[in-house]
């Protein structure tokens, strides 16, 4: 069983990683499309803050990629959609703000309809699938969690829960690994993002597998890639 990991957002990654995992990749929460006039039925008042159950985030709406709200929304990299979503939500300090980047993101919030800010605490459930195939891929059947709010932790059969039940396994910070601990995934706090740990060295195979949108760690990368 692997605990959780706290790791220091200023120290790059990888010389953090316990268990002879060699490589990391930073993994990113798609965006919620709801279907058109969603919000719209939903709302009672003009002040009513809106947002998908999981149920309806996994029965009616579509997963849209950072690329493409990048592309759309004139934001030139995963930088700086990240600053500005942080800053839209509050999550950075000051010093840090973007707010020229948020003002670009929200202005095109404002003309796309129905179109929701990826979890930002929790592993998405659009790639939890992917991720089990990716923990599943060296014929493990067994998974192990731990997460550090309530010091939970125990193991399950990965086809015994849905993506649902897996995400709402912790409110927020969560670590799951295979029984070979070959791979790990581990959800980030306010940051609209996933790491995913891997004893191989070339994680990057292992994310286009899957067709997961990522930021490869390399030697430098830390949690605070952002800024």
């Amino acid at each position: 069983m692997l605990d959780y990991i706290r790791l220091d957002w200023d120290l790059p990654i990888l010389p953090q990683l316990p268990n002879d995992f060699k490589s990391a990749a930073i993994l990113f929460h798609p965006f919620i499309q709801m279907p058109n006039g969603w919000e719209k039925s939903k709302r009672e008042n003009p002040y009513q803050n809106i947002y998908p159950s999981d149920e309806e985030m996994i029965n009616l709406s579509e997963p849209i990629s950072w690329k493409e709200v990048m592309s759309k929304s004139n934001l030139k990299s995963y930088k700086e959609l990240s600053l500005a979503l942080q800053t839209s939500t509050g999550a950075l300090r000051y010093k840090y703000k973007r707010e020229d980047l948020a003002n670009l993101f929200n202005s095109y919030l404002e003309i796309t309809p129905d179109l929701y800010y990826p979890d930002s605490d929790r592993t998405s459930l659009f790639i939890i699938d992917s991720l089990l195939k990716v923990l599943c891929s060296k014929n493990s059947n067994t998974l192990y969690f731990s997460e550090p709010i309530y010091g939970m932790n125990g193991s399950f059969e990965a086809q015994d829960k849905s993506s649902l039940e897996i995400g709402n396994l912790s409110p927020n910070d969560l670590i799951i690994t295979d029984e070979n601990m070959d791979f790990a995934f581990m959800s980030i706090y306010d940051s609209f993002t996933t790491l995913l740990l891997a004893k191989e060295i070339n994680i990057e195979n292992t994310i286009k597998s899957v067709n997961l949108e990522a930021l490869i760690c390399d030697k430098e990368t830390s949690l605070s890639w952002f800024l």
